[in-house]
């Protein structure tokens, strides 16, 4: 990296953290947990980004690594008088029912956990292809939230889990998007990185050039897995409860909808859609809820805001299937040509 790009990116850390330090002392609880869920949202179409965009996978397994980060997080962080309150239908398994760890090892023993499930998941599944791998990955997630409603001494099944320590602040959830973005953006500029995306373009061809495609597409579902499990970790310990309804597949497909929107296969498009479908997803929150125009009452329909969404995909998919930035990405070498009006070296792709 140039040194003029690193003193650009660091200043722009630097504000980033600024503005994080004002958010936190400043807005009110509403908008704090609305930025939350935009940085773990970041975090999560990253993970989904890496399997589906770079390594041209179609998996939607994700709510699954997602519900077993979260649960994991949580167990591991519950006081054990709060767990002894969940679990008085059938009393939790030792050790957890006594285990208290500090928020950081629970969120990376999540990753870890989430990530094995991906290595097992995906070993089988990933001999498949195309919407056989869509379907099987869905079917697994399904699995894993049909076995965590009927694991009652392990997950207190349908009631889910309260009194989770609500940890996860902008200075975790940030922290944490900051730190997935130089970890993904590291890994897609290193030979594995152009491995993955080899792959995408033409397995054949990539097979030939001596590119083991199995070992690759199973590390970068694993990886993927990983931060989805860290995802989830953050989503549970700060809404402070989760419940296996939480992970059906309308959650994945939110993930989705992110990741097409910015662009399959850029980390910017993933950023910026994440915050725009976030913060639209809870604009139009009205949608679902009566509206009185004067003397017309149109009574609230519960649902019609993912109609919206769903439409927002349609339209998407047919006008403008590259999204926000295709596969493009932000650098700086572009922002100035840009403002000198000049044409991007390098061309467009990254």
């Amino acid at each position: 990296m140039k040194k003029r790009d690193l003193i650009l990116t660091l200043v722009s850390l630097i504000l980033l953290f600024v503005f994080v330090y004002f958010a936190d002392a400043y807005l009110d609880s509403y908008k704090v947990r609305i930025l939350n869920l935009c940085a773990i949202y970041v975090i999560l179409a990253l993970s989904m980004n890496l399997v589906n965009g770079f390594t041209g996978l179609f998996s939607l397994g994700h709510a699954g690594f997602m519900a077993v980060g979260a649960y994991t997080t949580a167990l591991l962080t519950m006081p054990p008088l709060v767990k002894a309150q969940n679990f008085f239908m059938a009393p939790l398994i030792k050790p957890l029912d006594s285990i208290t760890l500090p928020f950081l090892p629970a969120l990376l023993i999540a990753g870890v956990l989430s990530a094995l499930v991906g290595f097992l998941i995906g070993a089988p599944a990933l001999r498949l292809k195309g919407d056989y791998l869509a379907i099987a990955t869905l079917g697994f997630a399904e699995i894993i939230r049909v076995i965590f409603t009927n694991t009652q001494s392990l997950t207190n099944g349908a009631l889910g889990l309260k009194g989770i320590p609500v940890t996860t602040n902008l200075w975790w959830s940030f922290g944490i998007a900051v730190i997935t973005v130089i970890l993904i953006g590291s890994l897609i500029n290193s030979s594995f990185g152009r491995a993955l995306k080899a792959i995408r373009e033409d397995e054949i061809a990539a097979e030939s050039m001596g590119i083991n495609i199995f070992r690759h597409k199973v590390l970068s579902f694993t990886i993927g897995a990983f931060f989805a499990g860290i995802g989830g970790g953050l989503l549970g310990n700060l809404l402070g409860t989760v419940d296996p309804l939480m992970f059906r597949f309308f959650l994945t497909f939110n993930i989705l909808l992110i990741i097409i929107l910015g662009g399959m296969g850029s980390i910017t498009g993933s950023i910026i859609s994440a915050f725009i479908i976030t913060i639209a997803g809870e604009a139009l929150r009205f949608l679902d809820e009566s509206i009185t125009i004067g003397s017309l009452y149109v009574p609230g329909i519960p649902g019609l805001r993912m109609v919206v969404f769903s439409a927002l995909l349609m339209v998407v998919v047919l006008f403008f299937r590259q999204g926000i930035m295709g596969t493009n990405e932000f650098t700086w070498d572009k922002l100035f040509d840009r403002l000198q009006k000049k044409p991007a070296a390098g061309g467009g792709s990254n």
